[in-house]
């Protein structure tokens, strides 16, 4: 007798991009013995801050935190987390509705289209983007619509994309963006905003690279006056504080969509480990100091980066945010086929970059770096494909 193998949800979901690079790495390490350059992904290098390891090491020690967290998450990182609100964006958050903790953005991100979309539902997703958007819309039975972001619209997407719909539900937007880097400017918010009670669908927000800006500090969605009416906005302390093992985010915003993502999440999960919160509560109250470290780090990283490929021919410039560096393929023979292209790259070169159809259709012709190794390694990037081009 047969037994059904999986969900047929499960087919309706291309391979995960991450795991992918992950098995070419193995494999590619496996047979040449060599170690890679990992450009892939955003997984930061850097050790978290002395203070937030040494608040961790106290916190361990208390006996509460060993007991299940609560599913919101303690009233006191939600406070800190609305005083830092306040302070970076000028929004006032009250901690007790407005705010919820999270195992990471991305599980938040899921757990909130899950409670959204029905079967059917229509959600506008940026293309490209990061996977999870457009994967979980799928797998709630939803129907994705794609905006396509072009370099010659500094990678917005054109308004005039999202069509009205009595089954529109949600609209899903990433700035700073992952891949481009991009960031959207107050007016775009305001736009956003107007077409979302025009439309009537809600918005979602993915602003987990707020902190990791190298111009003006990026917005936050919520700043607009009437966004908190159809707005809920997702964050991370992965990459401002380079602790992405701990798995530790927030979302903030509308009281009714933080109920049903909370709703989801006490079906499905628990809140962060309380050791964490405790953590994170001293990096969100020193974030000014801790993450200006780390920018600075990734400033010097990107303009190595940068000036080392405008040398080799490539069209590059120095993104506004992010640690990422999102490029043009130069080479014409592979300009449809990022993917190839990355292969070819590693084969040759022992760097793993992330070919830009890993993002969506319209990321096709693009790859992607990320500065995640040290000043060192980015050089030896430089010369090892100075070598073969």
């Amino acid at each position: 007798m047969a037994f059904p193998f999986q969900a047929s949800r499960l087919n309706k979901i291309p391979k995960y991009l991450f795991a992918e690079l992950d098995k070419l790495k193995i494999e590619f390490e496996t047979k040449t013995k060599q170690k890679i350059i990992d450009l892939g992904e955003g997984n930061p290098a850097f050790m978290p801050h002395q203070r937030i390891i040494t608040e961790l090491k106290r916190a361990l020690k208390s006996p509460t935190n060993h007991r299940y967290p609560s599913y919101q998450g303690k009233i006191e990182m939600r406070t800190a987390i609305a005083k830092w609100y306040k302070k970076r964006f000028n929004v006032e958050l009250n901690p007790e509705t407005e705010v919820t903790v999270l195992i990471g953005s991305k599980e938040g991100i899921a757990h909130f289209i899950w409670a959204m979309i029905d079967k059917d539902d229509i959600a506008y997703v940026p293309s490209p983007s990061y996977p999870v958007y457009h994967n979980q819309i799928l797998l709630s039975g939803g129907i994705p619509k794609f905006m396509p972001l072009f370099e010659q619209n500094d990678f917005l997407p054109y308004l005039s994309d999202i069509k009205p719909h009595k089954k529109l539900k949600l609209l899903c937007l990433n700035y700073p963006n992952n891949p481009t880097s991009a960031i959207a400017p107050y007016s775009f918010y305001q736009e956003i905003i107007k077409l979302a009670y025009k439309y009537g669908f809600y918005c979602c927000n993915d602003n987990v690279y707020s902190e990791i800006y190298y111009q003006n500090p990026p917005h936050s969605i919520l700043e607009i006056p009437g966004a908190k009416e159809c707005c809920i906005e997702f964050h991370s302390l992965s990459k401002s504080f380079s602790i992405c093992g701990w798995r530790i985010g927030f979302a903030v915003g509308n009281h009714k969509l933080i109920k049903a993502l909370i709703n989801i999440k006490q079906n499905v999960d628990s809140g962060p480990f309380g050791a964490i919160q405790d953590a994170s509560i001293v990096a969100l109250n020193n974030y000014e100091q801790f993450a200006k470290k780390i920018r600075l780090q990734y400033k010097k990283r990107l303009t190595i980066l940068v000036k080392g490929l405008q040398k080799l021919g490539w069209h590059c410039n120095m993104p506004p945010a992010t640690f990422y560096l999102w490029c043009k393929i130069p080479f014409t023979e592979y300009k449809k086929n990022s993917l190839q292209f990355s292969y070819e790259i590693l084969s040759k070169t022992g760097i793993l970059i992330t070919p830009g159809i890993g993002f969506g259709k319209h990321g096709e012709g693009y790859v992607r770096f990320s500065v995640i190794e040290t000043e060192d390694k980015i050089k030896q990037v430089i010369e090892r494909l100075s070598a073969v081009v």
